[in-house]
């Protein structure tokens, strides 16, 4: 009676932490996942992609629905000097999504779109922001 006893708190244990370590990693993404969307560098990438008035026909927007980065995914890469994602986005007619590059000017503490380049389903790219378009302009 005694072993039975110990197996059942020991399985309730595993139970209790099984769910408190899923719970934690889970609000750790989801407190990652509001980071990103609150950092400069998304803010301005989605921007320049509202502007864009041929990109967001593409994809049939508006409505733009932006969907979470995948933080497993290699392309998506911060330090303190630059950032580069790869934001998923959907609208009406179509997804894609968004890569943009920025780098963070250290003097002012802002960050500087470089590049974006919206990638649709269908494979069409469309480039809504490089700093050398802007350049020539």
């Amino acid at each position: 009676m005694q072993r039975s006893r110990s197996a059942s708190l020991l399985q309730q244990m595993a139970i209790f932490i099984t769910v408190l370590t899923g719970g934690g990693c889970s609000l750790m993404y989801y407190l990652m996942q509001k980071k990103f969307a609150a950092s400069e560098y998304h803010r301005l990438a989605l921007e320049c992609l509202n502007a864009h008035t041929t990109a967001m026909e593409n994809l049939g927007a508006p409505p733009l629905k932006v969907h979470n980065l995948h933080l497993t995914d290699r392309y998506n890469s911060m330090d303190q000097t630059r950032a580069q994602i790869k934001i998923p986005v959907t609208g009406s007619k179509t997804g894609g999504y968004l890569y943009a590059t920025s780098i963070r000017d250290a003097q002012i503490n802002r960050w500087h779109l470089q590049e974006a380049i919206l990638q649709l389903r269908d494979g069409k790219q469309i480039d809504i922001f490089s700093i050398h378009q802007h350049k020539r302009d």
